[in-house]
């Protein structure tokens, strides 16, 4: 049995601009912190994946090997392995060290949004505007999947997957979750068309954000709707929604230039965390600190909870 954690005093958010990086790569898709958070993938509309330190914000490695813009990547939990998705329809699977296609995998019918790996690393799930996810064996060299599930009624936008749950959100409106060990199916409708979907880390909850300008988290095995965070505009893009690495803030993109951070129990705004004057179109928060990456236009912004001199001074 686990004792809950004493909530800490003096709660540190990531506020304080750390770096901006110019990923020239045109506009940036997608940012994503890497398994251990040492690491930032980038995906480009100019048909790249790249690999960052965040601690120098440096180049480390260009992924190229996509036929048009990159929407989302994920990276395996040693590091070695990358998947990413594009609008070119198709998933790639990566090898880190030497910046090579191991596979690239066919079969979605459209523009594939948004992918990720299982926690083992051997399997990727991708999800297209298709309506369908697709299951892909990392250890096979089939290039069929191994399983596809097509009850959404219209394109996937968002999918996480943790231990043997995926959650999925759609544009049909609708949070899926499969439970793949028992073989189970549940639907939650919350109406307007799903950007994002993820977990709480503490796995009881799921947050969804929607183009009616609304984030919701619901409890997971009873669908019922434990808090609605508002006050940001989310009407046209597919933005990402997250929470804290504590589960103590929900944090959503903006389209106007802005990330929103909410108290997670109270439904009150803590932050409004100005970017720039465009739309904020990704985000990803660090597993374990108090540290967040942003995306607006061709740059990267990462923060952190307290100004960093000495690592300002590292990376000179």
């Amino acid at each position: 049995m686990a004792f809950p954690l004493p909530r800490p005093q003096g709660l540190q958010l990531p506020k304080h601009l750390l770096r901006t990086i110019e990923c020239q790569q045109g506009a940036v898709r997608a940012v994503r912190f890497n398994a251990d958070g040492n690491y930032a993938l980038t995906c480009g509309s100019d048909k790249s994946l790249k690999l960052w330190s965040v601690s120098r914000g440096t180049l480390l490695k260009t992924y190229t090997g996509h036929g048009y813009e990159v929407l989302e990547a994920d990276s395996s939990y040693d590091n070695s392995q990358l998947c990413s998705c594009s609008s070119d329809k198709t998933v790639i699977y990566w090898d880190v060290a030497t910046g090579q296609v191991t596979r690239k995998l066919r079969g979605h019918a459209g523009k594939v949004n948004c992918v990720q790996f299982n926690e083992e690393a051997t399997v990727i799930l991708s999800g297209s505007i298709d309506g369908t996810v697709r299951c892909w064996d990392t250890r096979s060299r089939r290039m069929e999947p191994i399983q596809i599930l097509d009850e959404a009624r219209d394109g996937i936008s968002s999918l996480k997957v943790s231990e043997h749950e995926l959650i999925t959100g759609s544009v049909d409106g609708r949070v899926r979750r499969y439970d793949l060990r028992m073989g189970q199916l549940h639907v939650d409708y919350i109406g307007s068309p799903i950007t994002c979907i993820c977990f709480s880390r503490d796995g009881q909850c799921t947050l969804s954000s929607s183009l009616d300008s609304a984030v919701r988290l619901l409890d997971k095995s009873t669908g019922e709707m434990l808090g609605e965070y508002t006050g940001h505009v989310n009407k046209g893009y597919k933005l990402d929604c997250c929470l804290s690495d504590k589960d103590t803030h929900v944090l959503s993109c903006s389209e106007d230039g802005h990330v929103y951070y909410w108290d997670l129990v109270e439904g009150s705004l803590t932050l409004k965390l100005p970017v720039g004057k465009a739309v904020v179109q990704s985000l990803s928060f660090h597993p374990t600190e108090p540290r967040l990456l942003t995306s607006m236009e061709g740059c990267v912004q990462v923060w952190g909870a307290e100004p960093e001199d000495e690592t300002v001074d590292s990376a000179q």
